[in-house]
């Protein structure tokens, strides 16, 4: 291994619950000096979330354990391209003395281009991580689709790296003929242990009670967003046309679809056995899923889906559309989930009866689905990332040396790595 120590500078638009811990296990590697440049502090700070409609901080730390700063944003900070415009970021990549810049940024972002030209003009390598498993936009605006075939392979080629989070990701780089050398898989995670000892200290029977639900009631649970591309209607008619006897369907979220869905269920004759909780924070899941025994996640985009990481981390079954980012890495039907044709709610249906017909099955299945997750962690992550830094910061030093373009297969055939 290099004895060298890289110093790595991770860009992100804000704190995000998901990455907290493979910053801190990046942290905690001594062959790392890493740090993380924030553009705002929502999440972290209580800020209005457009998509839950509420003010949204939080309830778990998300500063602590590595080394962090935040950058100024003179953007809108709106959803658009100058809603994200950070200028401190040119003099912090081109003063930082970097090895390599990870940006997490979208690239329709101001700040991520003046990340971009920052590192291009220092000579530093740029890493860009992208949790996209597909061409599909979320909006559904198939022209889209187009643009981004002609757009997206001149654009992956600028990059030093291309990290993306799935396997699905790595098939569709391929699809655009990215260079192999310039692909690497990293892994969209949650942090396990929280999770799973969370999960541990739950008491079901008391979460159940607390909803007037009984043990023998089947609890089928809706975890996201309240948004359209979620659609979380076709759960909720699926749901009716499957006619499970003693079963509640809870929605855990909220969005701009809380008022259909409402007036959806009383249309359909399910009164009570609709239950709406609204937005529940980040302690609070753990108990939520614990206590269903299915959690459905029907969206039409949904590049990974990491709800389906902590349902599993839980022991809560998992029933995916066949759009879920997830469902290639983590879901292997009849197995560790189950996975239906997305927009198909009569599928849908026949899967909620599957999964509630033999009880001593669904167990099974989900003993089968914590035993893969557990193989999915954070610190796989951090390694794969780690690896792929180590790789391309050596690659670039070599290249700049002997000036010459061999940056990553010269550097895998002189080093070995170790992981996190």
């Amino acid at each position: 291994m290099s004895e060298r120590r890289f110093r790595v500078l991770a860009i992100a638009s804000h704190p995000i619950q998901y990455a907290v811990p493979i910053f801190r296990l990046m942290a905690q590697h001594p062959q790392l000096d890493f740090h993380v440049a924030y553009c705002t502090l929502r999440g972290a700070e209580a800020a209005h979330d457009p998509e839950f409609g509420q003010i949204v901080q939080w309830d778990v730390p998300l500063l602590d354990g590595y080394k962090w700063t935040h950058v100024p944003n003179q953007g809108s900070g709106v959803e658009s391209f100058f809603g994200f415009c950070n200028p401190g970021l040119w003099k912090l990549i081109r003063e930082g003395h970097f090895d390599a810049v990870l940006c997490q940024l979208s690239y329709l972002r101001c700040s991520f281009w003046i990340s971009y030209f920052s590192a291009r003009g220092r000579g530093t390598p740029f890493m860009f991580l992208t949790d996209a498993s597909s061409m599909e936009p979320r909006d559904g605006r198939k022209w889209k689709i187009w643009v981004k075939k002609l757009a997206w392979p001149v654009l992956f080629r600028m990059f030093s790296q291309v990290l993306t989070a799935s396997s699905a990701g790595v098939e569709m780089m391929r699809s655009l003929r990215i260079p192999e050398r310039q692909i690497s898989m990293t892994l969209d995670t949650v942090d396990n242990d929280w999770w799973q000892a969370e999960a541990a200290r739950v008491n079901r029977a008391a979460v159940r009670a607390s909803w007037g639900l009984d043990n023998e009631e089947k609890i089928v649970l809706f975890c996201a967003k309240l948004q359209p591309w979620k659609r979380p209607l076709d759960l909720l008619r699926a749901f009716a046309a499957a006619g499970i006897p003693h079963s509640t369907l809870l929605f855990a979220g909220d969005g701009t679809l809380r008022a259909s869905i409402e007036a959806e269920a009383s249309a359909l004759g399910l009164g009570k056995r609709v239950r709406m909780l609204g937005f529940v924070n980040q302690s609070q899941l753990p108990a939520v899923y614990r206590a269903a025994d299915v959690m459905v996640i029907p969206s039409e985009y949904e590049p990974f889906g990491l709800v389906v990481n902590e349902a599993m981390l839980c022991g809560c079954a998992v029933i995916a559309s066949d759009k879920v980012g997830a469902v290639r890495d983590l879901i292997f039907p009849g197995r560790t989930g189950y996975v239906y044709p997305c927009r198909n709610t009569r599928a849908l249906a026949r899967a909620l009866c599957d999964a509630f017909a033999d009880p001593a099955k669904l167990a099974e299945i989900g003993q089968a689905a914590g035993n893969r997750i557990a193989q999915w962690s954070p610190r796989a992550s951090a390694s794969a990332i780690r690896d792929a830094i180590v790789r391309t910061a050596v690659g670039a030093a070599q290249a700049s040396r002997h000036g010459t373009g061999d940056t990553v297969d010269s550097a895998l055939s002189t080093d070995r790595y170790t992981t996190l």
